[in-house]
């Protein structure tokens, strides 16, 4: 009775197999399934352990262990040969028990690289099973590991391995070295706790069920995987909410973030925009449809009592509202120290008819871009550096300008060639502070040796520099160019007596007023959003050029150090100063600049080295004290490779960032 069906199945995958034949070839890609002897050569397989029986899904079956008879499948494995076939034969003998109670229930042997599976035995299984919808094909593996090495794929295969080895399970797979603990931190699972059978059979059903999602995308955001999506879809919704979510609300999300998945996936699409945009020229219709007036919220993650940095911000704010009037309407929302009251908080300045928003730390960036997607007329610009989403715009400022110029004041001043540096954490900007300050040292002391401490270790930097007899020492820069903050030494550079006391010598600054201000003169003049193409993400990293940054000089200076600093800050403002067109040799001895070259501004952002005059290093994620750690999974310079843990949310003070 099945075997007039089986025909008729031969007949129609065969049909769709010559289909996929001749799309693939036009297309001028191998129409027929991979061969795993000629990628790694026979003598490979002395080395393949034993895995067991897997549930193989489907999609990683990509070809076959030798040459054999590939020409009789296309790429997915449809059959192609003739009606009276031997070939043909089989396979209508195996549709048959598919199709029966029975079911195919033998396990096809395979070998495993790098994720992807190769048949040795059982191709006509295979090819039955995928053309009847399998999601999981049951069977035997061997699993050939690649050599170690620093390519990215290899080193993502064995995070895989470490995930593998606790969850038994082949989905999802990432390709980026990271990505697996990024994965695992969302689900709230640390990278070597097991996964039940009833885990494993959950998200099973929860991956397929996004999965489908993903595929009925209205935008299918080019070559991003249903994985690649997925992990930015858990930075804004929970492991929960994918089990709650109808179908309709799940695709709704996703298309959604239609861009922000691009950009997120891809970092070629990051733009790292060293100045803000300038406002447009005005036309009769730009100032018949531009409104007089326009409402700003400022989002913060604690209030002025507990943060200077917030402080900072609102000093901005009342600057605004100085230099605009009654053009622009000013709102301060302050406590949002959690994911929710983060949404919450914006939810609250949107419904009060704010159409710009600033949210003032990095804390706040996922909420941010949640609150983005959810109201796209709505700009919403986060205070943090390379975030990947295009949905919102970040600003941050490249600091390391005036950490040169106060780098050239430590080297006058230090009479015993020894420097002090505490540094915050190891972010974006932070190496390219220290390593600007070292070379400003270098300038007017070539033989200037910089000691680095960070103030998200243990340890007391400030009394060890005094008891070690360093009396020049570089802290925090000021939030503001409150004059309190450069005269008790609270911030930036000074210089210790012997009895301990403090003299100010300079701080750098943040003046966020001007930031805002050419913010919202870019609106209130008719401006659109910064990225004109959807699929790149825009980050603001603005200098002194800009006035964001600025440098405050004590009058207890030297006159004539002071006098070498304004000439920095002069030339620096001009742009005809850069503290890295030099040569510059990094502490394991490699040359980082030969003096030929101009280092781009995501060079700069992301170093994740020290200069060879600098004794210190960067520390490790355990070596951070755990208040400090969420900073560190933000935007550490090595924020990819931190291993996922269970961490209670901590409230963390924004200001040792400064």
């Amino acid at each position: 009775m099945l075997s007039v069906e089986a025909t008729e199945e031969y007949t129609l995958a065969v049909k769709q197999g010559k289909a996929e034949v001749k799309e693939l070839t036009a297309a001028g890609k191998d129409p027929h399934p991979a061969v795993l002897d000629d990628i790694l050569g026979e003598t490979a397989y002395d080395t393949a352990k034993e895995v067991g029986l897997v549930e193989i899904p489907v999609e990683r079956i990509l070809g076959t262990k030798s040459a054999g008879r590939i020409t009789a499948f296309s790429a997915s494995f449809l059959p192609l040969l003739g009606e009276e076939s031997e070939f043909a034969t089989k396979w209508k003998l195996l549709c048959s028990d598919h199709l029966s109670d029975e079911g195919i229930r033998e396990p096809i042997e395979c070998f495993e690289y790098l994720g992807n599976f190769y048949v040795q035995e059982g191709n006509k299984r295979v090819s039955v099973l995928r053309y009847f919808g399998a999601a999981r094909i049951p069977g035997n593996v061997k699993r050939i590991l690649p050599a170690k090495s620093d390519d990215p794929a290899v080193k993502a295969y064995y995070e895989f391995l470490d995930y593998y080895k606790a969850s038994k399970l082949y989905i999802p797979r990432f390709t980026r070295p990271g990505d697996y603990g990024k994965f695992l931190k969302a689900l709230g699972k640390k990278p070597d706790e097991s996964w039940s059978e009833d885990e494993r059979r959950t998200f099973n059903a929860r991956f397929h069920y996004f999965s489908d999602a993903f595929a009925g995308m209205k935008a299918r955001p080019g070559t991003v995987t249903a994985e690649e999506a997925l992990l930015l879809w858990l930075q804004l919704y929970s492991y929960e909410d994918l089990g709650k979510f109808s179908s309709a609300e799940l695709q709704k999300t996703l298309d959604d973030l239609t861009f922000d998945v691009v950009t997120a996936t891809y970092e070629s699409t990051v733009q790292v925009e060293t100045k803000t945009k300038e406002s447009p020229k005005a036309s009769l219709l730009t100032r018949i449809i531009t409104p007089d007036t326009i409402q700003v919220a400022f989002v913060h993650q604690l209030t002025t009592a507990a943060s200077a940095w917030v402080l900072g911000h609102e000093e901005g704010r009342k600057y605004i509202e100085s230099v605009f009037g009654d053009k622009v309407i000013c709102r301060s929302y302050f406590g949002a120290d959690t994911l929710a009251l983060g949404e919450e908080k914006i939810e609250e300045a949107v419904k009060d008819g704010a159409t710009v928003i600033f949210t003032t730390s990095p804390m706040l960036s996922r909420a941010s871009l949640k609150l983005a997607v959810k109201y796209p007329k709505v700009r919403i610009l986060n205070c943090s550096v390379s975030q990947p989403y295009s949905s919102i715009v970040t600003y941050y400022g490249r600091m390391y300008e005036a950490k040169f110029i106060s780098g050239a004041i430590a080297g006058a001043m230090a009479q015993n060639n020894r420097i002090g540096y505490i540094a915050s954490y190891p972010i974006f900007g932070t190496m390219a502070s220290i390593n600007a300050f070292a070379l400003g040292a270098q300038l007017t002391n070539p033989r200037a040796q910089i000691e680095l401490r960070w103030s998200c270790c243990e340890g007391t930097p400030q009394a060890d520099f005094f008891t070690d007899g360093i009396r020049v020492v570089s802290n925090r820069q000021a939030p503001s160019q409150n004059k309190m903050y450069l005269e008790f030494c609270s911030y930036g550079t000074y210089l210790m007596d012997d009895r301990g006391g403090l003299v100010p010598l300079g701080s750098p600054v943040w003046v966020w007023g001007k930031f805002y201000e050419n913010v919202v003169n870019y609106y209130l003049s008719g401006g659109k959003k910064e990225n004109k193409d959807p699929y790149s993400a825009v980050n603001y990293w603005l200098g002194m050029d800009s006035g964001v940054i600025d440098i405050e000089l004590s009058s207890r200076l030297p006159a004539g150090v002071r006098a070498l600093a304004e000439i920095l800050r002069k030339d620096m403002i001009a742009g005809t100063l850069d503290p890295f067109a030099r040569k510059i040799i990094a502490q394991d001895g490699t040359i980082k600049n030969d003096g030929t070259q101009i280092l781009d501004a995501k060079e700069r952002l992301k170093m994740d080295w020290l200069c060879e005059n600098v004794i210190g290093e960067i520390p490790t994620f355990d070596q951070i004290l755990p208040m400090s750690r969420t900073m560190v999974r933000e935007l550490g310079v090595y924020r990819d490779s931190i291993p996922a843990a269970k961490e209670v949310p901590q409230r963390e003070a924004f200001d040792r960032l400064r």
